[in-house]
């Protein structure tokens, strides 16, 4: 059960990172304060500042092997991006894939970060 609340909450914490902060510029990109190339990079840009920190501190928060953390946590993750990919009917494209894979190198390099910027005591 710990187990099972540790990530899920830092999968709460991601979804609800990522929902207010795309809802903020999507509503700058409506007001024409930001332009369309720079939008779409902004949004590849804090859902990967999200994973990245949360599975950092994930990997703060376990005993060993972040790589294995940052692995599960980014795994679930493209699960749920994947249902909602599915949800939305939008083709599966090479271009998805590659973004999952940045995703997954995103999560295991916070992780292990986070682990190895831990105090022991």
């Amino acid at each position: 059960m710990i187990y099972l609340k540790k990530y899920g909450l830092r999968i709460l914490y991601t979804l609800i990172f990522i929902c207010i902060s795309l809802i903020i510029s999507t509503a700058l990109y409506y007001f024409n304060i930001i332009n369309n190339g720079f939008y779409k990079t902004l949004k590849i840009i804090i859902t990967l500042l999200a994973i990245f920190i949360n599975s950092y501190i994930l990997g703060k928060q376990s005993t060993q092997k972040g790589y294995l953390e940052g692995l599960k946590f980014s795994l679930l993750l493209i699960f749920i991006f994947f249902i909602l990919t599915l949800i939305t009917k939008e083709p599966l494209k090479l271009r998805l894939l590659l973004y999952y894979i940045i995703v997954v190198i995103t999560s295991i390099f916070g992780s292990m970060l986070g682990i190895n910027k831990k105090k022991d005591n």
